[in-house]
């Protein structure tokens, strides 16, 4: 018999109502909270955590993984069908090569004697690491191959990490809001003004691929664009102490991941119609990936990034800050994805297109300028990768 508008009904009927009501008007949210009860997991394990609790808070996972031309994603136990797992993060276990009192040094230097005087003491730096950084030198040697289509020798390794620390060492002026000293030719801002223009927010996606500084600094300078970093910051602590010596201000517009409320402190900075710049091209050993081909190679690359615009239903903009020697810096801006009218249904076949294009205009980066190439390690992590070799450049 139907229940009277008088009665009370079943305990169990009433909190499957609650339940169901709940469900439905607060179900981003909860999933966006839920990443943030794991404070310690570091980088895009995030990510895929925020994506795998909304998802499984809206819908069930389709039990076949998606794949679209070129891009086929990997099954782990234990893990969503729809994502795969990086096998290792070798990036994690390199250490940092440094010490707080060598930063330290090199930073009044930099300030007290000058960039010219900074930049000779860099040539030792560069070469010290050349000469006692062997996996670092091994895996400048194996991407040096791929992009230039030869097989590397010492002055390639040297001008690479030589390339690397130059952008290290522009940091400290551009943290200390002295962008006057660079060269700095701006490509493509027009989509970013476009999306500014709408109120909405964006995501910047770029690499470890030249410098996002460079950005960063000129958004100081020149008002108007406000830009957030979410970065996985642990690798380079002690770098980034250091810098932030110089200029504390320089770091308030950081999103640290891994902390508790990092997730919803990101929509919070999109909603205020900022821009938020994204390294996506690294993953942890847990990370949902996908495979796909990078300088004729099969390589992981984490889904969670692009997921995490789907899921905010936000634009994507892929960023370059390419160092071109001396003080010139070019930043390229191309559109990459714009999932603001993206459906819950389309979202896994959006976001792996989105993922296909972003490999290849990094790709198409790397061949323009193979120096500004950042990352030091394993990259392509996998059995074919050429681990195996020559120990010296």
């Amino acid at each position: 018999m139907p229940h009277r508008h008088d009665e009370v009904p079943e305990r169990g009927a009433s909190r499957r109502k609650s339940a169901a009501a709940a469900h439905g008007d607060s179900r981003r949210r909860r999933a966006l909270r839920a990443v943030c009860r794991h404070p310690q997991s570091g980088h895009w394990q995030l990510a895929g955590q925020a994506c795998r609790h909304c998802e499984s808070s809206i819908r069930s996972m389709s039990s076949q993984p998606s794949r679209l031309d070129g891009v086929q994603t990997r099954r782990a136990v234990g893990a969503p069908p729809t994502h795969a797992v990086a096998p290792r993060a070798a990036w994690t276990s390199d250490g940092e090569r440094s010490n707080p009192f060598t930063l330290r040094l090199m930073t009044w230097i930099s300030l007290r004697l000058g960039r010219r005087i900074g930049r000779l003491v860099l040539l030792g730096v560069a070469a010290y690491f050349v000469l006692f950084a062997p996996s670092a030198r091994r895996a400048s040697r194996q991407y040096l191959k791929r992009v230039l289509g030869r097989d590397a020798n010492w002055a390639d390794g040297f001008r690479h990490v030589h390339c690397f620390a130059s952008t290290i060492h522009d940091r400290i002026y551009l943290l200390n809001d002295r962008s006057d000293l660079f060269d700095i030719r701006v490509h493509g801002i027009e989509h970013v003004e476009a999306v500014l223009a709408q109120g909405q927010g964006a995501f910047l996606m770029g690499a470890h691929f030249g410098s996002f500084e460079v950005l960063r600094a000129l958004a100081r300078r020149q008002g108007g664009i406000p830009v957030s970093l979410l970065m996985y910051a642990d690798n380079a602590r002690k770098i980034n102490a250091a810098l932030h010596a110089i200029n504390p201000a320089a770091t308030h517009d950081i999103i640290p991941l891994g902390q508790v409320g990092s997730m919803l402190r990101l929509r919070e900075r999109l909603d205020a119609g900022a821009v938020v710049g994204i390294l996506a091209d690294r993953s942890l050993h847990d990370d949902a990936t996908a495979t796909l081909p990078f300088l004729g190679q099969p390589a992981p690359w984490p889904r969670g990034p692009l997921r995490i615009a789907a899921l905010l239903r936000r634009p994507v903009i892929f960023m370059t800050g390419v160092y071109h020697g001396g003080n010139r810096y070019d930043l390229h801006f191309l559109p990459l994805a714009d999932f603001s009218g993206c459906k819950r249904g389309e979202r896994d076949a959006a976001t792996d297109a989105a993922l296909a294009r972003y490999v290849a205009q990094l790709q198409a980066q790397c061949h323009a300028a193979p120096y500004n190439w950042f990352n030091f390690y394993d990259f392509w992590q996998g059995p074919t990768a050429e681990a195996a070799g020559p120990k010296e450049l």
